[in-house]
């Protein structure tokens, strides 16, 4: 009976120790081992073959790519303006026993290597530059970085920048500015409209003045050329200009007598009389 349970547990032991010098890594992963306490190798995925009891997986690491969120900080450029940053960055570990053992968290020290390289990069630059130039910081951010994790045996795939953001005080103030320089160029474009119509107003009255300057001496030539003519065809005839003026002098009247505010009308009593004084320069 003794002897049973004795061969009974030596069997577990056997199956247990058999257990624990079989490893099977799942694809996606390489474990540390470890013999003795000290690094011996890495396994690969499939099955694997380690001493029992001297041998330990000490890590479990994954070789697919490791996506890591950068938290937003506040980064201060050039010209003093606080704008609020954040990244993700894409990483692959292609040296395990590197990652656990070149540095206590490698996800925290590149989080903290990245935040570090971004304030150098965009306190380089002016606020305008930063806000447009996701890609030249990208460019500068992955060579600033990519050497010192290669010493942690992690590839940098790529980084990206997710949002790149002046802070609130910052967008206010920005939106006051563009506020007052929209107020500003309206200012000037209504200057410019008023302005304009001035000219072109002036421009107007000059013009009709000319034309108006042209018309009178126009006017003015035929009333020489009629006078002049009227004057060759009477003669030293005086009744056709009796004639003439007391025409106009009756309608004249007529008109006056027609206006509403006419009141009274006082006609010369020998008209011929008074047109002939005032051909002959004397009163009738």
């Amino acid at each position: 009976m003794d002897g049973l349970a004795v061969s009974a547990a030596l069997l577990v032991l056997v199956f247990v120790t058999l257990a624990m010098g079989v490893r099977i890594v799942p694809q996606g992963f390489k474990y540390v081992v470890q013999r003795l306490g000290k690094y011996h190798s890495t396994l690969g995925p499939g099955l694997n073959l380690i001493i029992p009891y001297v041998d330990t997986v000490a890590y479990k690491v994954t070789t697919k790519d490791i996506v890591m969120d950068i938290p937003s900080q506040d980064v201060i450029t050039r010209d003093n303006a606080v704008i609020v940053i954040n990244a993700v960055a894409y990483i692959n570990i292609v040296s395990p026993e590197k990652a656990v053992y070149g540095v206590e968290s490698y996800i925290t020290a590149i989080q903290n290597l990245v935040q570090t390289s971004l304030r150098s990069i965009v306190g380089e630059m002016d606020l305008d530059d930063a806000l447009s130039s996701r890609d030249r910081i990208k460019a500068r951010l992955k060579e600033a970085i990519s050497d010192d994790i290669a010493d942690w045996g992690i590839t940098l795939k790529t980084v990206e920048i997710q949002d790149i953001n002046p802070s609130p005080t910052m967008q206010q103030a920005m939106e006051e500015q563009a506020a007052a320089e929209r107020a500003r160029r309206a200012t000037v474009t209504r200057a410019e409209g008023e302005k304009a119509a001035a000219i072109l107003e002036a421009d107007g009255r000059l013009e009709a003045s000319k034309r108006d300057a042209e018309a009178k001496v126009v006017m003015a030539q035929a009333s020489q050329q009629a006078i002049e003519k009227v004057a060759t065809a009477i003669g030293t005839n005086e009744l056709p200009v009796m004639f003439l003026i007391g025409d106009k002098y009756i309608d004249a009247m007529r008109q006056l007598s027609d206006s509403e505010n006419a009141k009274l009308v006082v006609l010369p009593a020998d008209i011929p009389a008074a047109i002939g004084s005032l051909i002959k320069g004397v009163k009738p």
